[in-house]
């Protein structure tokens, strides 16, 4: 299906080109602490002591809820796995409340007071900036997974995101979109983001590559992230539209809102994606019924029966760990998160050590790997080798749809009406 983009493709930026090939290829400040040691009986020394700001509360927390889990999945795991260097890995987390002034409170507590040994991101592009200048300013290194938006990276040698670079996550929905046979892809399209760094840069790309594909943008409008309440006139200003398909910048909580809106009024657009809100498995299905989660997409790198280095562990401990949780109720949130943990752990035992210039250096020299796939660092810290999948709500189920290769159903097109 990919190919039939050809004739637009030639019109794109180089990197959206090479993204293309890629998927190609594939084809054929509240300083409440929470300090968690899980701790194997034959371990022994002092604890290695890892800093991270969360967002325990405010607009941030209904997302980072899954990055908490990841974190403390992942320290469960490598402490009753021996630790490392021998020693337990303590996690030292503190609430940010969603503000990037009580980010950079918080890793200034942590490295000058708590003295952690060292540090991983918070949640959200917009917090992992403020968490980037303060480390950097202590020469440490910050491993991320859910903060990597293309502001985040300014030149600065000691941020490394392990998961998709976040400004190409809505490459696979446009490429879907255009591959449909003419007579039946849409007309048009709409088109309404936060001004978040994290979804902004998601949506302008999207709408870039569809605009040269054909596809006639009717809306586009962004709103304030952090001072917007009611999203129902940008809503109401999509439905009027009638457009064909629908992009989101959101994250759970602005998506809740729109769908809420868009079922009020019995409008169903062709395709609904977004940048997050659907990937929060229960969390989502809880905010909008399980019956309206039908044809929903979001574009992501991880899934729960993706066959990669130890997912299948930490979907057997998530699950046993969250009585009632079931593989398909796991947030792509926890994937990211973990994985911070194991490219920290593989650097740790590759170099002996967790001094911060060691690691800096072997983190942006070698290849590892996580539940999320194979994790290579540019020079700026971006994952180059990470890719996006298109995912689609069917039957109740979160579920890869797109590139074929990693299909395991055809994509529900289009989308049926809200029940």
């Amino acid at each position: 299906m990919l190919y039939r983009c050809v004739t637009w493709i030639k019109r794109l930026p180089y990197i959206i080109c090479m993204l293309v090939m890629i998927l190609a290829g594939l084809t054929a400040c509240s300083q409440t602490s929470t300090s968690t040691t899980s701790t194997s009986q034959n371990l022994s020394g002092s604890p290695i002591k890892i800093g991270i700001s969360l967002s325990v509360s405010g607009d941030f927390a209904p997302d980072a809820k899954g990055t908490l889990q990841g974190y403390k999945l992942w320290e469960t795991d490598i402490n009753n796995n021996g630790g490392l260097l021998g020693r337990p890995v303590q996690l030292v987390i503190l609430n940010d409340d969603s503000t990037p002034e009580h980010v950079k409170a918080n890793y200034e507590h942590l490295i000058s007071v708590d003295h952690v040994d060292v540090t991983f991101g918070p949640f959200s592009t917009l917090l992992s900036k403020a968490a980037r200048d303060v480390t950097h300013a202590h020469n440490y290194a910050l491993l991320e997974g859910s903060g990597g938006g293309p502001s985040v990276f300014n030149g600065d040698n000691n941020i490394f995101d392990v998961s998709i670079p976040v400004g190409n996550n809505l490459i696979t929905s446009a490429l879907y979109i255009l591959s449909l046979p003419a007579a039946i892809r849409p007309k048009t399209v709409a088109f309404a983001t936060e001004d978040d760094p994290f979804t902004q840069p998601q949506v302008d790309l999207a709408k870039q590559m569809l605009t040269y594909g054909g596809v006639t943008p009717v809306y586009y409008h962004i709103y304030p992230a952090d001072t917007t309440k009611d999203y129902t006139p940008f809503a109401n200003a999509i439905i009027k539209t009638h457009a064909d398909a629908v992009v989101l910048g959101t994250l759970l909580n602005d998506f809740t809102a729109f769908t809420t809106v868009f079922k009020q009024h019995h409008y169903t657009p062709k395709i609904l994606v977004a940048t997050a809100g659907p990937d929060q498995g229960d969390q989502f299905v809880k905010a909008i019924g399980i019956q309206n989660t039908e044809a929903i997409m979001v574009s992501n790198g991880w899934y729960p029966q993706a066959n990669t280095f130890q997912n299948a562990q930490m979907i057997q401990e998530y699950v046993a760990e969250n009585n009632g949780s079931t593989v398909d109720s796991i947030s792509s949130n926890v994937a990211e998160a973990y994985s911070v943990g194991q490219v920290f752990a593989q650097a740790v035992n590759k170099i002996h050590s967790i001094n911060n210039a060691a690691l800096i250096t072997e983190l942006h020299n070698d290849t590892f790997q996580s539940v999320q796939g194979f994790v290579k660092f540019d020079t700026s810290g971006h994952n180059v080798i990470a890719v996006p999948y298109l995912f689609q709500w069917q039957k109740g189920k979160l579920i890869p749809v797109y590139p074929d290769t990693i299909a395991v159903e055809t994509p529900e097109y289009p989308k049926p009406a809200w029940p």
